[in-house]
């Protein structure tokens, strides 16, 4: 199924599938089915995640952002519900963020591919102190001529070595001392001095800076380390000669023939010779100082080095509080609000607490479901709370309808401790409704297919107790909700919806449907004019009186009650009935004259409607022959229906009405020539 999501994403990328039919697929991965846990949805979430994550950029535009703001509330209330597998809570939350962050997928933190030799370069002198020359002779003299730790008669003639030794050398003089695996530098201190610089060409040179005559061949090349007066790190009161190189010696000593096999020694430098303790307290910088009585100085480490200024430990901020924290701090600011209700107090605690915003939403269902078992009064006060923090900006709209779907989650629990749960929930979803905090469609759009039913019949009443019913009429012909997916489906047909209205006292928001009911028993009752027009005036509201429905079942009503009366004795309509039918069928319907002419008149939108009423009328009966137009002649004859109204329903074409291809068949040669006998009329006027 994964795979099939998958591909579906990539076509409605590509514009092959149309964005209804995505929309489609998110609302059916979405929606919980009947006699299904939450539990076992895992795998339709998982599904909905992908294609979010592959459309969901390209659904995201202002047409539909309301209702992918309704697909993430849902999935944001679902992200907290301990129901589902973690996987896919995490999967949700993933998502979410994702749309927080403009659909932009978070970035890798670090990266960690090789570095450049001049990165480890930089990150050695950064972190060690230890600066590690560039390839280049000139490039490495100028750098230690120019710096001012160095004594200006210093002159390195160093010669490039190459290969590892170049990247991870020692600074000059800094050798680690010998033995098997070191890399030996030219200025290391168990190497004797560079060839090449006049000083060291076959001399001693002492403590002191006295030269010495080189010993004889078969000397040892080597003093103590305790001898002379020189550094305090190594000495070099050292014999250098330069023999000829040894065969025993392995060739990777050879460097460019500077280096003889009477030059190696296992003994460790005296800088390397280093207490523990000591080498922990050393600087991370190495610094070069003259040496005493030397005409060139020499390299190592401070004898003393200066204490490690550490820098000023910074300031630990005070970490956030846990999800426990915010949960007991909530739960004590509602506690001490309903005691104080010190609405002012409960605002400044809320935004001492500075919870973040993924937890507004919990924030706010453990507010209502603390209040569920409280009274009516501090009901009332939660409510007060609740819209206090809307309008001071703390939380939205989305967060307070994500906490209400949160605690119908809950519901099936929470019912076993307090039975009118839903009732309360009714009561805070009305308020949020009444104070503009959330909008009846909305809520309308969570309820379809009657999804916790009849919680949402049971909003309609408390808003009706907190306003009335004009408001709440207004209110919902204006959202144009569909009441019939509000019901249950075996419950969605009119009769059925008109029977539930009624007794939730709700028929008042579908008055029409109260009057194509109850009209025809009217009628039947008292025929006469006069009291069919009382009637009306006292059940209908003056606002309906020119709404196309109202004139629909007016002109519908009249229609059944003359077929009634003519074919009284049961029979159905005659092909071609007697002259006395047709006389009895012709003084009823002008009865009804002056109620009809009461609405119609000087209404070309009215009058159109009902010759619609009467198309559908006649389909219903299979179009039985002359009918439709004994009743367009006579309704004509009668001034009922002007002229333009006749010829504007032949031109206006309207599928909601069925039948309208055989009505014009039957009444076209007579519309041809009231189209023409019209046109003769104004030529007339003209002369």
């Amino acid at each position: 199924m994964l795979g099939n999501i998958k591909f579906i994403g990539e076509l409605g990328k590509l514009n092959l599938i149309h964005e209804s039919i995505l929309h489609k697929c998110i609302k059916t991965l979405l929606d919980k089915k009947k006699k299904v846990q939450l539990a076992d949805m895992g795998e339709d979430l998982e599904c909905l995640c992908q294609i979010m994550k592959t459309v969901g950029p390209k659904l995201d535009h202002d047409k539909a952002r309301s209702l992918m703001d309704q697909y993430f509330g849902r999935m944001r209330s679902l992200t907290t519900n301990k129901e589902l597998p973690a996987r896919i809570r995490f999967l949700l939350q993933n998502t979410v963020e994702l749309r927080d962050n403009n659909w932009a997928p978070r970035k890798a933190l670090g990266d960690n591919g090789p570095k450049t030799i001049s990165q480890v370069r930089q990150d050695a002198v950064k972190d060690l102190g230890v600066f590690i020359p560039p390839p280049n002779d000139g490039m490495r003299n100028d750098f230690f001529m120019e710096n001012s730790f160095l004594p200006t008669r210093m002159k390195f003639d160093r010669e490039m070595i190459g290969g590892l030794a170049d990247m991870f050398g020692q600074m000059p003089g800094s050798g680690i001392g010998t033995g098997p695996g070191v890399i030996q530098d030219h200025y290391s201190p168990t190497m004797g001095r560079h060839r090449t610089h006049p000083h060291y060409n076959g001399h001693i040179v002492n403590g002191n800076g006295s030269h010495q005559p080189p010993f004889e061949t078969g000397s040892k090349p080597f003093i103590k380390p305790n001898q002379g007066h020189g550094s305090p790190v190594f000495n070099h009161k050292q014999i250098h000669s330069v023999p000829m190189p040894s065969k025993d010696v392995a060739p990777r000593f050879y460097k460019k023939g500077k280096v003889n096999a009477d030059e190696i020694s296992l003994r460790p430098a005296q800088s390397f010779i280093l207490n523990k303790k000591q080498a922990q307290k050393l600087p991370p910088q190495m610094t070069l100082i003259p040496g005493q009585g030397s005409p060139l100085g020499q390299l190592g480490l401070k004898s003393s080095p200066p204490p490690i200024q550490e820098k000023p430990a910074k300031s630990i901020k005070k970490a956030p509080p846990t999800k426990e924290e915010l949960h007991k701090m909530t739960e004590t600011m509602v506690a001490e609000y309903l005691n104080n209700k010190n609405i002012d107090g409960a605002v400044n605690m809320v935004k001492e607490m500075k919870a973040p915003k993924h937890f507004l939403c919990e924030m706010l269902t453990k507010i209502v479901v603390y209040s569920l078992d409280r009274s009516n009064e501090d009901k009332e006060h939660t409510s007060v709370l609740i819209h206090t923090l809307c309008t001071e900006g703390i939380v939205t709209s989305e967060n307070l309808m994500q906490a209400f779907l949160s605690v119908l989650d809950q519901c099936p629990k929470i019912e076993e401790e307090i039975p009118l749960v839903k009732s309360y929930l009714a009561r805070f979803a009305a308020r949020a409704i009444v104070d503009d905090l959330v909008t009846i469609t909305d809520l309308a759009h969570h309820f379809e297919n009657g999804a916790h039913f009849p919680l949402f019949l049971l909003c309609l009443q408390q808003m009706v107790k907190l306003k009335d019913r004009d408001w709440l009429a207004d209110l919902f012909q204006q959202s144009k909700i569909n009441m019939q997916k509000m019901l249950p489906e075996i419950d969605q047909n009119k009769d059925r919806m008109l029977e539930i209205l009624e007794d939730k006292g709700l028929s008042f928001l579908f008055p029409l449907m109260k009057l194509e009911k109850e009209l025809l028993k009217q009628i039947k009752v008292d025929p006469s004019p006069q009291s069919i027009y009382k009637w009306i005036k006292e059940n209908i509201s003056p606002k309906l009186h020119t709404d196309i429905g109202f004139i629909n079942i007016l002109i519908t009503s009249f229609l059944q009650y003359v077929a009634y009366e003519v074919n009284s004795d049961g029979d159905e309509q005659l092909a071609a009935p007697s002259k006395e039918q047709l006389d009895e069928e012709k003084q009823l319907l002008l009865s009804f004259k002056p109620v009809m002419q009461k609405f119609l008149h000087d209404h070309i939108k009215l009058q159109v409607s009902a010759l619609y009423a009467l198309q559908v009328h006649c389909n219903a009966k299979s179009f039985p022959k002359g009918m439709l137009l004994r009743y367009f002649v006579n309704l004509y004859d009668m001034e009922i229906i002007e002229e333009e109204a006749f010829l504007s329903w032949k031109e206006d074409v309207n599928e909601e009405y069925p039948g309208k291809g055989k009505a014009l068949f039957q009444v076209n040669q007579w519309l041809t020539w009231l189209e023409t006998a019209e046109e003769e009329e104004s030529e007339d006027e003209d002369y």
